[in-house]
C-alpha cells in the first residue's frame, strides 16, 4: 500500500550509456515543447489572416459556447500533421503541449475525436462551400511567370484497411487485391502547387473523369495565368481526354499506350535521328480506330546496355532497344518533347511527399467525404508550406519532412515578462538566429497581384 501510495514525481538517477556518468530524472511544471519552430509558420498564418479566411467559408457553426470553434480544430488538425501526426490518434501527442497552445493563441486543443467529429459533418457541397474559394485564395498569390505553367496529371493509391465508403479493389501495385482509394491530382509544376485533387473509389482507373476533374480545375484557375503545357503519363491516353484539351487549346504531352496498332507503326517508322550513341527519336502520324483525328507521335529508342536499366517496351521485331511513344499537339523537334516530358518525375515527388511527410494515406474515416474533407485539409497543407517557403525567401524547394526537421522543430520553454507570454526557443537547435531571418522575411513579403487585378488596373 505504501508503494502504491509513493510520490512518482521523486527525482530519479540513471546511467549515461556511453560514459556511464549519473544523470538525474526531475520533473517541471514549465511548459516544454519539441515544436518552437513553428512560430515560423505561425507568423505566416498571421500574415495571411489565414484563421479569419477558414471562419469566412466554414459551412459549420456552433451554438453551445463550450465546443471549440470549427476554424480552431480544423487550424490544430493542420498543426497535427505539420508535427508528424499520421493517424487521427496521434494528434494527442498535442494536447499537453501548453507552449504550442499558448503560440496558437487557444484555450483548449481538440481531442483526436472531436477532428473526426467535424470531418464527420462535411458532405459534398460542405467540401465545396470550404476549400473551393480557400484554393483559389491560394492561387491568386502565385507567382507571375512569363511563360505560364506546367500541369501534370498522375493518380496513387491510398491503401485502406477496414471497410470504408469507396474503398474497393482495384489496381494496387503493392499490395494486389488490397481496398483502396484512388486519388487524382493535378500539379502546377513550377510552383510546386497542388491545384486540384479528387479522392476517388478504388475500382476507377487511372483516367476515370480526368475530363471533369479538368474543367473543374480550370474553372478555378480561370485566366490566372497561361496553362503552357499539360503532361500526363499512359494512364491518361484516351480519345475523349485528348480531344478536351485540343478543344481548349491545351498543348500536352502524354505518354501513349503501347497497343499493337502503336507498336506496329513504331515497328515501321525508318527515320531515325541519332542523338548519342544510345538514343534516337522519329515520329509518325496515327488516326487510331474511333479517333476523330490524326495525331503525331513521338518515338524515342534506346539501346539496351549491360548493368544499366532501360525504360520503355521492348519489341520481338527490334531487338536490342526499348522504345518510348509520346502523343502531342507540339511541333517542337521529338528530343526537346522528350526532355520536356521527363521533368514531369517530379510529380513522383509531390505523390511521395503527400504520402510519406504529410501523412495524407493515413486518416480515413468510414464516411467518404469525410476522408474527402480530411484529404482536402493535407492538400492545404501542402500549398501553404509551399507558399511559406516563397514568403520566407527560402532559397530552394524544400520537403516538407525537411521543413519540419531544420525549422519547425526547436526545444522551447513557455515563460511570461509581466503580462506578455514569452517561447524560448533552445539556441543549440538554432534558437532566434536561424528563424529571426525567415520571420522578418515573412513580415515584409508583398502578396502578389493578382494578374486580372492588375489588367483592370492599366484600363
Amino acid at each position: 500500500m505504501e508503494t502504491e501510495l509513493a510520490d512518482q514525481s521523486v527525482p530519479r538517477e540513471i546511467r549515461a550509456l556511453v560514459s556511464n556518468q549519473p544523470v538525474v530524472l526531475r520533473e517541471t511544471l514549465r511548459a516544454v515543447t519539441p515544436f518552437g519552430g513553428l512560430a515560423v509558420f505561425v507568423a505566416f498564418l498571421g500574415k495571411l489572416s489565414f484563421i479569419d479566411k477558414v471562419r469566412q467559408h466554414m459551412p459549420f457553426r456552433f451554438a453551445s459556447p463550450n465546443q471549440i470553434e470549427p476554424a480552431v480544430t480544423l487550424t490544430a488538425f493542420l498543426m497535427s500533421v505539420l508535427a508528424g501526426a499520421r493517424r487521427f490518434a496521434h494528434s494527442g501527442l498535442l494536447r499537453g503541449d501548453r507552449a504550442l497552445h499558448a503560440l496558437l493563441g487557444i484555450a483548449r486543443f481538440p481531442s483526436d475525436d472531436t477532428m473526426r467529429n467535424l470531418f464527420r459533418r462535411f458532405r459534398m457541397g460542405d467540401v465545396h462551400r470550404l476549400f473551393d474559394p480557400l484554393a483559389q485564395w491560394m492561387m491568386e498569390r502565385l507567382p507571375r511567370r512569363e511563360g505560364g505553367y506546367t500541369l501534370d496529371l498522375d493518380s496513387t493509391v491510398f491503401e485502406r484497411y477496414g471497410r470504408q465508403e469507396g474503398s474497393l479493389k482495384g489496381h494496387n501495385p503493392r499490395k494486389h487485391g488490397r481496398p483502396s482509394h484512388h486519388p487524382l491530382l493535378a500539379v502546377l509544376a513550377e510552383a510546386h502547387f497542388l491545384l486540384h485533387g479528387w479522392l476517388r473509389s478504388g475500382n476507377c482507373a487511372s483516367a476515370r473523369g480526368a475530363v471533369e476533374f479538368l474543367k473543374e480545375a480550370l474553372a478555378q484557375w480561370s485566366e490566372r495565368q497561361k496553362i503552357r503545357l499539360v503532361r500526363a503519363d499512359s494512364g491518361f491516353f484516351e480519345d475523349k481526354l485528348l480531344g478536351f484539351l485540343e478543344e481548349r487549346s491545351l498543348s500536352y504531352i502524354v505518354v501513349a499506350r503501347m497497343t499493337r496498332f502503336i507498336q506496329r507503326e513504331a515497328q515501321r517508322v525508318t527515320h531515325w535521328r541519332a542523338l548519342d550513341e544510345n538514343y534516337a527519336v522519329g515520329q509518325f502520324h496515327l488516326q487510331l480506330c474511333g479517333w476523330e483525328r490524326e495525331r503525331r507521335f513521338i518515338v524515342v529508342r534506346e539501346r539496351e546496355r549491360e548493368n544499366r536499366g532501360t525504360k520503355g517496351r521492348k519489341l520481338l521485331d527490334v531487338p536490342g532497344y526499348t522504345f518510348r511513344v509520346l502523343v502531342t499537339t507540339r511541333a517542337d523537334a521529338e528530343e526537346e518533347i522528350w526532355r520536356d516530358y521527363n521533368r514531369r518525375a517530379d510529380m513522383e515527388n509531390r505523390i511521395a511527399e503527400l504520402k510519406h511527410d504529410l501523412g495524407a494515406d493515413g486518416f480515413c474515416l468510414k464516411q467518404f467525404f469525410a476522408t474527402e474533407a480530411a484529404f482536402q485539409t493535407i492538400l492545404l497543407l501542402f500549398n501553404l508550406l509551399g507558399e511559406f517557403q516563397r514568403a520566407a525567401a527560402l532559397p530552394n524547394y524544400r520537403q516538407p519532412a525537411t521543413l519540419r526537421t531544420l525549422v519547425f522543430t526547436c526545444g522551447a520553454i513557455l515563460g511570461r515578462a509581466g503580462r506578455r507570454i514569452v517561447l524560448h526557443l533552445s539556441e543549440s537547435w538554432g534558437g532566434l538566429k536561424t528563424r529571426n531571418p525567415l520571420i522578418d522575411s515573412i513580415l515584409q513579403w508583398q502578396f502578389p497581384t493578382s494578374p486580372k487585378l492588375e489588367s483592370a488596373l492599366a484600363t
